[in-house]
């Protein structure tokens, strides 16, 4: 049964969920434009650079700040680790869609016109897969890594 204290609770996690998934989309995006653009880069390891760094941060403000888990250091690094990966394929299909499927690798320079940029598909692409990317993540998150038992999480509302 849901309770109105579970309920806020949920949004609360949600909230602070969603600063740190910006942050990390920060971290990711901003790390995978230097790599790819400025550095050349291909982009499956820029992608891959860009999202360790990301992950790295996630998991350290999960556990600490989203979750308040802090049970089994090395078995939720694991957990969290194995999600992060499945999340991550995710993406990558989802960009593999894209880019090759569709044909969006080389869409042209303008195609964002206030924001004009070199390889703007490959950087549109990892903006909406990332997007996947996020709500896998939290769903697997909040249901494995972090997964509180029923009544661990009771006992604690009610100190």
């Amino acid at each position: 049964m849901i309770t109105k204290s579970n309920a806020k609770n949920t949004i609360v996690q949600l909230f602070k969920y969603g600063v740190i998934g910006v942050m990390n989309t920060l971290i990711t995006a901003i790390s995978f434009y230097l790599l790819n653009t400025w550095l050349g880069v291909p982009y499956g390891p820029a992608n891959i650079i860009g999202y360790v760094l990301g992950v790295i941060n996630s998991f350290i403000w999960n556990r600490n700040w989203v979750f308040k888990n802090k049970k089994n250091l090395k078995r939720q690094a694991l957990l969290f680790g194995c999600g992060f990966f499945i999340c991550w394929l995710l993406q990558g299909g989802v960009s593999l869609l894209l880019l090759e499927g569709l044909g969006w690798k080389n869409l042209p320079v303008d195609t964002i016109p206030f924001l004009p940029m070199e390889k703007a598909g490959q950087n549109i692409v990892m903006i909406i897969s990332m997007v996947v990317y996020t709500i896998a993540n939290y769903i697997y998150n909040r249901t494995v890594t972090f997964k509180v038992k029923e009544e661990t999480q009771e006992t604690t509302e009610t100190n």
